[in-house]
């Protein structure tokens, strides 16, 4: 057993530094940021002119590790050794999206094929703006992320929040742990760890599905990555600020609202155990609800990863989030912004939207309106289609939306779809519009207080 000393400094030094570099603002470089986006952007910087040789060398080493493990069985035991089975053992139909990302990626380098692949709006702005920022953001936080999720903090903070979800969310209480440790993770991240738990007993199908669609939200890497792409970073805290505001509005509204009011338990629930009374042992802990906390961040940090696990976890992280996303982002954003720019189908069914987008008083509303559509293909697009809206207010606005949609099928709406929550798109769709609709004003009135 680790003395209490030992854990206490175990829980707050890797805690401290977590805060530090995800939570705490700095000035740099003219505008106020993160030390994540410090890093980052001294990372790209380094890599230069590199960059396309190192992006295609992560897709091709990605479809051709995929092909192999596919046809030889022993080289998927040497995954499952290696701990990488899920970033190179996946079923044929995310195989064939990798392959196609990779032969995008090639055909961008070299400017062959159709030009709307390669076209410096679609194919380059995919693989260079976003794969690179990918790949420099990612990286770093891979490494520095886990002393925020998994040293205690999480559970400190969760604790704390306890009775908080259990009045204004209908969820237990040990959700807040989930809740908190998913929304700063990434957003696959914390769905997966929300299935497990209901695969063990912990949620009911209805409390895990809130869970997956409203907490699972945009890592907070990722929220850097956006505001950056889209050309805010000076705004940052100003639109991570209007995000958390949405996504707790949503937590609180959503649950009580069509269509997660009407979720119905699954007749597998009771052969799982149901929901344990854990809001009852809860109650019978001696302590202040501070003593409490630090006690539960105490015991995660006596049981926290060494030094040589911290490493492999975070080396893991960064394969699947280079191997396993890169090459779909490469392809999803070349094609959906082909779509946006060589085809009119967007801007028809967007078309509606602009007489709305213009009364709210947003500028370039003809050019905004597709972007609050495309998210629920995959959340990169609205940002890869509004980097050309030239109003710094509009943009304000759709980053703000796109980052708190959060039902994007090529990832998280599509782990939903396969998982044993058994949820449909009609489903997605609804929450996906739901959220849409609750965002959306919040976020015009954010934008235009701060960007006044």
């Amino acid at each position: 057993m680790e003395k209490a000393p030992a854990s206490l400094s175990r829980f707050l030094l890797p805690s401290l530094i977590g805060g530090t570099v995800f939570l705490c603002p700095i000035f740099y470089d003219g505008a106020w940021t993160i030390l994540l986006g410090v890093a980052a952007d001294s990372l790209r910087s380094a890599i230069g002119d590199a960059m396309p040789a190192l992006l295609l060398s992560i897709v091709t080493v990605s479809a051709l590790l995929t092909i192999a493990g596919a046809v030889n069985p022993a080289l998927q035991t040497r995954y499952r050794q290696h701990g990488v089975t899920r970033v190179f053992d996946v079923p044929l139909f995310w195989l064939a999206l990798r392959l196609l990302g990779t032969l995008c990626a090639w055909l961008i380098v070299f400017k062959v094929g159709p030009e709307f692949i390669w076209n410096e709006y679609t194919g380059e702005v995919a693989l260079f703006s976003l794969g690179g920022t990918i790949v420099t953001i990612f990286l770093c936080a891979s490494f520095l992320l886990p002393m925020l999720t998994d040293y205690g903090l999480m559970e400190f903070v969760g604790t704390l929040l306890q009775p908080l979800f259990r009045r204004l969310f209908t969820l237990p209480g040990r959700a807040a742990v989930d809740a908190l440790a998913s929304w700063l993770a990434a957003a696959a991240v914390g769905v997966l760890i929300t299935i497990s738990q209901y695969e063990q007993g912990h949620y009911s199908r209805r409390e895990a599905i809130v869970i997956a669609t409203n907490f699972s939200i945009t890592s907070l890497p990722f929220c850097l990555f956006v505001v950056e792409f889209i050309g805010l970073r000076e705004h940052f805290f100003s639109v991570y600020g209007t995000i958390v505001t949405i996504g707790v509005c949503c937590a609180i509204l959503l649950p009580r609202l069509p269509p997660l009011r009407g979720i119905q338990p699954l007749s597998g629930d009771a052969a799982r155990g149901g929901v344990p009374p854990e809001d009852a042992s809860h109650s019978s802990d001696e302590g202040s609800l501070f003593s409490r906390a630090l006690g539960a961040a105490r015991q995660r940090a006596a049981s926290s990863p060494d030094v040589r696990q911290y490493l492999a976890a975070s080396a893991q992280h960064v394969m699947d989030i280079w191997m396993g996303l890169v090459p779909l982002v490469i392809l999803i954003g070349t094609l959906g912004l082909a779509v946006a720019e060589f085809t009119p189908i967007m801007q028809t069914l967007s078309a509606p939207l602009i007489p709305f987008l213009t009364w709210c008083g947003l500028p370039d509303a003809a050019a905004a309106a597709p972007t609050f559509m495309v998210g629920f293909l995959d959340m990169f697009l609205p940002a890869a289609i509004g980097q050309g809206v030239e109003s710094e207010l509009t943009r304000f606005v759709i980053a703000a939306v796109s980052l708190t949609q959060l039902i994007y099928l090529s990832e998280v709406g599509s782990l939903l779809l396969r998982s044993a929550l058994r949820i449909n798109i009609i489903t997605l769709l609804g929450v996906f519009i739901m959220r849409t609709l609750i965002g959306f004003p919040i976020a015009v009135v954010a934008a235009k207080f701060f960007m006044a």
